[in-house]
């Protein structure tokens, strides 16, 4: 069983799973695009992000506030097996029904929430790292209806910088980027 968001974090979670292979342990120490966060950090955050967004697919809670350490013996491979369960928790069609207890939102836009983390955060880590990121048109054309519904919102709760003006022929990932406040030229040396 599929939901358009299961399908959605289907496009999205190889790539990112890509990206997080492709980390070398030599650069978890590098800068990142989120000024608070080394590779390591980010790398803890987007695990943190994987799992605690399959408890909201169960309409379950969840504790943001933990900060464990999850670069341990595997942490890659159970990285790739943790967005499996992701993709899986939201296929069932309960998750997108109702109003998440653990956020206060509409659980639709949970499950964007996580396709937003899911690929933002990929791009973060990519550049950081060296490594590029493709992002399949219908996850953008998803998250653009995201943030033209929620960018405000997750703005002012402090999820997304200040938005960053881009180019008129800017690609839609880097329009996406500069919607949530990234700078889609950031290099580590900027």
């Amino acid at each position: 069983m599929t939901t358009k968001t299961s399908e959605l974090l289907a496009a999205a979670a190889p790539r990112t799973v890509t990206v997080v292979r492709g980390i070398s342990d030599d650069q978890l120490d590098l800068p990142t695009p989120c000024p608070d966060y080394a590779v390591r950090d980010l790398v803890n955050h987007l695990y943190q992000v994987v799992v605690n967004f399959q408890a909201l697919a169960r309409k379950g809670e969840v504790d943001w506030s933990a900060k464990n350490d999850h670069l341990t013996e595997g942490w890659r491979d159970r990285f790739a097996a943790e967005t499996v369960r992701l993709v899986e928790a939201w296929s069932e069609p309960a998750a997108l029904e109702g109003v998440s207890s653990g956020m206060g939102l509409p659980q639709e836009t949970v499950g964007e929430m996580a396709l937003t983390d899911l690929t933002v955060h990929a791009w973060d880590l990519a550049r950081a790292t060296g490594q590029r990121l493709e992002v399949e048109p219908e996850v953008l054309a998803a998250l653009h209806g995201f943030m033209d519904r929620m960018g405000d919102t997750g703005q002012q709760m402090g999820a997304f910088g200040e938005a960053v003006p881009t180019s008129p022929e800017a690609t839609d990932l880097d329009r996406l980027l500069g919607r949530t406040g990234r700078n889609p030229t950031w290099t580590p040396a900027s």
